[in-house]
C-alpha cells in the first residue's frame, strides 16, 4: 500500500496545476479515478485537462490514505494485484460549501465522477459575498473611522494656516509625514503579518486616536498663546516639533488600519475566488472614502464659519474621543457576524521578531532591514506591473484636483466659482467610476477594465496637454475644454484604483497582504515626494507645461507597462488569473 500511494503521488503533483495547491479547505469528496492503458499504468492519469475545463482551484491532495479493499475488477488489464486507490480530495470551488457530484459526458474522460457547477451558478457564487454580514459591519467602521479621520485631515491644516499666514509650516508637517509613510510602512506592514488581526486593529485605533488628540492639543495651545510670531520662530517652538512627531505617527496608523482594511480583511469577507464580489466590495469602499473626504471637509468648514478654530477643535477632539470604542466595538462585530473569519492565522505569531520590530532603540535599522526586505518580497510579486501602474500614477500632481492646479487657475485669473465646479466635478467622476469599475470586471475581466482605465485616462490627459501647449487656456473655451478632459479623465483613474487593488488582493498570498500593501504605499510617497520636490524646483507657475508633461508621460507609462504584462503572461499568471475571460480566449 505504501508503495501505491508512492506511485500516485507524483503522477498527481507533477501536473501544471501543482502549483495552486495553496490553501487547504472544507469538505471530503472521492473521486474515482479510470486508469490508462496498460502500457502508461498510474502515471498516464490525464490530471492535467481538470482544471482549466472544470474551474476547480486550490485542491489539497491527500494521499495519505489509500483504501485497499477497494478494487476495480472491469479492468482486466491491471497487473494482478495491483488496486487503484482511493484519493481524497478536501477543496472548495469559489470558496462555496461543497455541492453534490453529477455525472457529466463533457468531462475529461480520465475520470469517473466529477464536482462541477454550471456556468450560470459559477456567475451567481462570484458575485455573492462569502461574509455579506460582516461586509455590511467592515463598510459601518469604513465609514465612522474614515469620517473622522478626514476630518482631521482638513482640521490641522486649516488651523494651522489661521495661526500663521506663510505656508512653511504645513509643507513641513505634510514633508515629515510622507517621509515616515515611506520609512515606515513596510515596518508596519510586517508587524501586522505576524500579529492577530483584531488585537493590531485595536491597537492601531488607540496609536491614531492618541495621536490626534495630542496633535489637536498642540495647535489649541498655539492658538491661545501664541500671535504675530516669525516663521522660523514657529518652527523652531517645541509645541510644533511635538505636532511634527505627532502628525507623522498618526498618518502612518492611519494607512496602516487602510491596508489591513482595504488589503486584507475585505477580501477574507469577500471570497478569494469571487472576483465580482470582491470588485463590488472594493467600489463600496472607495465611494465611501470619496464621501468621508467632502463631509470631512465640508463639516469642519462649516464649524469654522461659525465658531472660534478653538471651539472648532475641541468638537474634532470630543469626536475622536467617542470613535475609539465604537470602532473597537465594529472591529469586534465584524469577526463575530462573519463566523470568526478574521481568527484565521496568516503566519504563526513570532514574539521575538515581534519584540526586535517594536525595540525603539533599533528602529533606524529595523526600518532599513524591512524596507530591503519588503523590496525583495516586493518584486518577485507575479502582480509587480500591476502594482508598479498604481505607483507611476502617484507622479502626476500636475493634471489632477490639488494645490498646484489651484494655484494655476487663480494665477491666470479663472474664477473662483469655475475652481470649484472643477473641485466637484472631479469628486463627482470618482464616485461614477466606482459604479463604472464593478460594472467592467463583470462583463469583461478585471484585467481588460485595468487596461481600459489606464487608456482612459493617459488619452484625456493627453488632450489636456495638447489644449494646454496650444496656448489658449486664458480663453473660456480652451479653458472649459483643458479642465473636462482633466475630469473626465478621473474616470480612468478611480476605475483602475479599483480594479488595480483587486489585481494585487488576488496576486499576493494572504500571509504577505500587509508587508505588500505597505510596501506598495511606501513606494508611492516616495513617488509624491519625488514630484513635490520638482514642484519646488519648478515653483514658478510658467513651468507648469514642465510638470504636465512629466504627469502625462508617468500615466502613460502606467498604461503601457500594463498592456505588456497582460499580453506576455507568464504561466504562473495565467494560473493566477486562469478564470479571467482574456485567458479564457487565448486558451480556446
Amino acid at each position: 500500500m505504501g508503495m501505491l500511494a508512492a506511485a500516485v503521488a507524483p503522477a498527481l503533483l507533477a501536473s501544471p496545476q501543482a502549483s495552486l495547491v495553496r490553501r487547504r479547505l472544507s469538505g471530503a469528496w472521492t473521486l474515482r479515478l479510470k486508469p490508462a492503458a496498460a502500457s502508461h499504468g498510474v502515471a498516464a492519469l490525464r490530471v492535467h485537462n481538470f482544471l482549466p475545463k472544470c474551474y476547480i482551484t486550490n485542491v489539497e491532495v491527500d494521499v495519505s490514505t489509500v483504501n485497499k479493499e477497494e478494487t476495480f475488477d472491469d479492468h482486466p488489464s491491471l497487473a494482478p494485484g495491483r488496486n487503484i486507490p482511493l484519493v481524497n480530495l478536501r477543496g472548495d470551488i469559489l470558496d462555496s460549501s461543497p455541492f453534490p457530484l453529477h455525472d457529466r459526458a463533457s468531462c475529461p474522460s480520465g475520470f469517473e465522477e466529477l464536482p462541477v457547477l454550471s456556468e450560470g451558478e459559477q456567475h451567481t457564487l462570484a458575485s455573492t459575498p462569502a461574509h455579506p454580514a460582516g461586509l455590511y459591519a467592515l463598510y459601518a467602521s469604513y465609514l465612522f473611522g474614515n469620517l473622522v479621520e478626514q476630518l482631521w485631515n482638513f482640521a490641522w491644516p486649516a488651523t494651522l494656516a489661521i495661526l500663521h499666514p506663510n505656508l512653511l509650516p504645513v509643507a513641513i508637517v505634510g514633508f515629515f509625514t510622507k517621509l515616515s509613510v515611506f520609512v515606515g510602512a513596510p515596518i508596519v506592514g510586517k508587524l501586522m503579518d505576524h500579529f492577530p488581526r483584531i488585537p493590531m486593529y485595536t491597537a492601531l485605533n488607540a496609536v491614531q486616536v492618541g495621536t490626534q488628540l495630542i496633535s489637536a492639543a498642540t495647535v489649541i495651545y498655539a492658538l491661545r498663546n501664541l500671535s504675530h510670531a516669525s516663521t522660523t520662530a514657529v518652527v523652531l517652538r517645541p509645541w510644533f516639533i511635538a505636532l511634527v512627531a505627532a502628525g507623522a505617527i498618526e498618518r502612518l496608523a492611519g494607512l496602516a488600519l487602510g491596508v489591513s482594511m482595504e488589503r486584507d480583511w475585505v477580501v477574507l469577507l469577500a471570497g478569494t475566488n469571487r472576483p465580482v464580489a470582491l470588485a463590488q466590495a472594493n467600489a463600496v469602499l472607495n465611494r465611501l472614502d470619496l464621501v468621508c473626504e467632502t463631509v470631512g471637509a465640508s463639516v469642519f468648514g462649516l464649524l469654522l464659519s461659525k465658531y472660534h478654530p478653538v471651539t472648532c477643535l475641541k468638537i474634532a477632539s470630543g469626536l475622536m474621543i467617542c470613535s475609539f470604542p465604537v470602532l473597537v466595538m465594529l472591529g469586534q462585530l465584524i469577526n463575530r457576524v462573519s463566523c470568526h473569519a478574521l481568527d484565521s492565522s496568516r503566519t504563526a505569531t513570532d514574539e521575538s521578531i515581534c519584540a526586535d520590530l517594536l525595540d525603539v532603540r533599533r528602529i533606524v535599522p529595523n526600518s532599513l532591514r524591512a524596507i530591503k526586505h519588503g523590496w525583495n518580497e516586493y518584486k518577485q510579486q507575479t502582480v509587480l506591473p500591476a502594482s508598479a501602474a498604481t505607483v507611476f500614477l502617484n507622479f502626476n500632481v500636475a493634471l489632477a484636483p490639488g494645490a498646484i492646479m489651484t494655484a494655476l487657475l487663480m494665477h491666470r485669473g479663472t474664477s473662483p466659482s469655475i475652481v470649484g465646479a472643477f473641485s466637484g466635478l472631479c469628486s463627482i467622476m470618482g464616485l461614477v467610476a466606482t459604479f463604472i469599475s464593478s460594472s467592467l470586471v463583470k462583463r469583461v475581466g478585471i484585467l481588460k477594465a485595468g487596461a481600459a482605465g489606464l487608456i482612459f485616462q493617459a488619452s484625456l490627459l493627453s488632450i489636456a496637454l495638447t489644449v494646454y501647449w496650444a496656448g489658449s487656456i486664458s480663453q473660456t473655451t480652451p479653458l472649459l475644454i483643458f479642465l473636462a478632459s482633466i475630469a473626465l479623465s478621473r474616470l480612468g483613474h478611480m476605475s483602475y484604483d479599483v480594479v488595480g487593488t483587486q489585481i494585487v488582493q488576488t496576486g499576493v498570498p494572504a500571509s504577505k497582504a500587509n508587508l505588500i500593501g505597505g510596501m506598495e504605499v511606501s513606494i508611492a510617497s516616495l513617488a509624491e515626494l519625488v514630484m513635490l520636490a520638482m514642484a519646488i524646483i519648478a515653483n514658478d507657475v510658467s513651468h507648469f507645461g514642465f510638470l504636465a508633461i512629466l504627469s502625462v508621460s508617468s500615466v502613460a507609462g502606467a498604461a503601457w507597462m500594463f498592456c505588456r504584462w497582460l499580453t506576455n503572461p507568464t504561466d504562473e499568471q495565467r494560473e493566477l488569473f486562469m478564470v479571467d475571460p482574456l485567458y479564457q480566449v487565448q486558451a480556446i
